[in-house]
């Protein structure tokens, strides 16, 4: 067994599984020394407790099914849908754009093979951390248009169609990473888009995302009335350096946040408080 903080990890994900008592942690696991720059597979670990976790499986492994991908696999996350598993991960080839492809299993351990031949981001845009939203019975994906492309990183999203296998519209702009006043840069006029979470709650559709501020990597809240509609935006709830967040229920109902930190490479681990 592994101890929680023995784990490098970023972007953590949790999928709890109440049917059987334990939870899946997936994320950015792969990683080089001293970087965060990583390999080519995606790895779930097990645990009961979020403390104490089984040595890790290996979910997505690209030399097994001829995948495009070939290192940078990223933030992985995996939602339930239809009666399927389907795991949402970024990745980076030489002379392709980084990109975020879905793909689908029938267990969380996978294997997880790719719902498409190509991504679902845009061919030509650097895109990562594509996430699931169900909004009147439509799935939209959630992406991030990257900074370093665009430079005020903006979140997008997109219709698909009922198995997710293919976009059902045009993307649409949700907001860009400036629009937040307690975004500052990342380098000069540059702004940060990461890890953006939606759920509902209140009546409202919410988001949490991440970016700096002041060299602090922090979760950040947005609200709206619908995936259509304006979005106003709130601070961080949490004074230290981490973020790429998600929220999870406990298995005894508490509602939890899952994130990284620090932000710093080689020290991130995985950090789980009540939200």
């Amino acid at each position: 067994m592994l101890k929680r903080e023995e784990i490098r990890i970023r972007d953590p994900f949790i999928l709890p599984d109440p049917a059987n008592n334990c939870y899946y942690m997936y994320g950015t696991t792969a990683l080089k020394e001293g970087s965060i720059s990583a390999t080519n597979t995606f790895s779930v670990y097990k645990t009961y407790d979020l403390e104490n976790f089984e040595d890790p499986i290996v979910v997505m492994d690209p030399d097994t099914c001829g995948f495009w991908g070939e290192y940078d696999f990223w933030a992985p996350e995996v939602h339930i849908y239809r009666g399927k598993y389907y795991l949402f991960g970024s990745c980076k080839a030489k002379d392709k754009c980084r990109a975020t492809q879905i793909f689908v299993s029938d267990t969380p351990t996978g294997a997880f093979l790719p719902l498409s031949e190509t991504a679902r981001t845009p061919v030509d845009w650097e895109c990562l951390d594509g996430t699931l939203w169900i909004e009147d019975g439509v799935p939209y994906f959630v992406f991030c248009h990257e900074w370093l492309q665009v430079r005020d990183g903006e979140i997008w999203a997109m219709p698909m169609t009922e198995d997710l296998a293919a976009p059902k519209g045009a993307p649409f702009l949700l907001f860009r990473a400036s629009d937040n006043p307690y975004v500052t840069e990342c380098r000069p006029a540059c702004y940060v888009t990461d890890g953006p979470f939606l759920f509902s709650e209140g009546g409202k559709l919410k988001m949490i995302w991440s970016s700096f501020y002041e060299g602090r990597y922090l979760v950040l809240e947005a609200e709206s009335d619908g995936i259509t509609a304006p979005w106003t935006h709130f601070g961080s709830r949490f004074a230290f350096d981490g973020g790429h967040a998600m929220l999870f229920e406990r298995l005894d109902g508490t509602r939890m946040i899952s994130l990284h930190s620090p932000n710093k490479a080689g020290r991130e681990r995985a950090q789980f408080f009540p939200y």
